[in-house]
């Protein structure tokens, strides 16, 4: 059990059912009235984010989200493939609980697969990943404005914006949890 006078940002907890984790909190301690704790919350399957204020001595379950490295194999159809490291089982997983930042993923990288009581509820790339540009136009000399950017297709298949002297073949560092260009490698 967990109280919301223990609220730390990143804390999972059961809440009517559902699992939630803590991403904003601060604790109140107005004048007059009683103090309490003013809370951002994800709904870790559903991804919605929910504001609200707990008594600071309520209670609620602690739930244990477990991250596991893990393989990525193939894909079949809508499943996923993902293999456990440490057992060789393969554990497919349906596109919808990806999200966008997989876009990024190619075979054979490892990934964080998320899950509560065994219930798969996401996937958590590498959150830096070098990949190959496979298509960009070419950057043309004297059009350097400040931070000019050209679309690039990278060996995922994900379009990101790159600086004009990046060109087809050049390998890249990408934030998967942005899309943004960081790097050359």
């Amino acid at each position: 059990m967990i109280s919301a006078g223990d609220f730390r940002n990143g804390v999972t907890f059961e809440l009517d059912g559902q699992v939630v984790q803590v991403v904003e909190f601060q604790h109140v301690k107005p004048g007059k009235g009683a103090a309490f704790v003013r809370t951002k919350y994800k709904n870790v399957i559903t991804g919605s984010v929910v504001e609200t204020s707990f008594n600071p001595t309520a209670k609620f379950p602690t739930a244990f989200v477990e991250r596991k490295d893990m393989q990525y194999s193939y894909t079949d159809g809508e499943l996923y493939y993902f293999m456990d490291m440490e057992t060789y089982e393969q554990i497919p997983i349906s596109a919808d609980k990806l999200g966008d930042s997989f876009r990024f993923v190619k075979e054979e990288m490892i990934c964080k697969v998320l899950s509560y009581k065994g219930n798969v509820f996401g996937v958590e790339p590498p959150n830096f990943v070098e990949l190959i540009v496979t298509q960009t136009d070419p950057g043309f000399k004297g059009d350097t404005a400040t931070n000019a950017t050209k679309p690039a297709t990278l060996e995922t298949g994900a379009e990101i914006k790159v600086p004009l002297f990046i060109n087809e073949g050049d390998k890249i560092q990408v934030d998967t949890r942005t899309g943004e260009y960081m790097s050359r490698a």
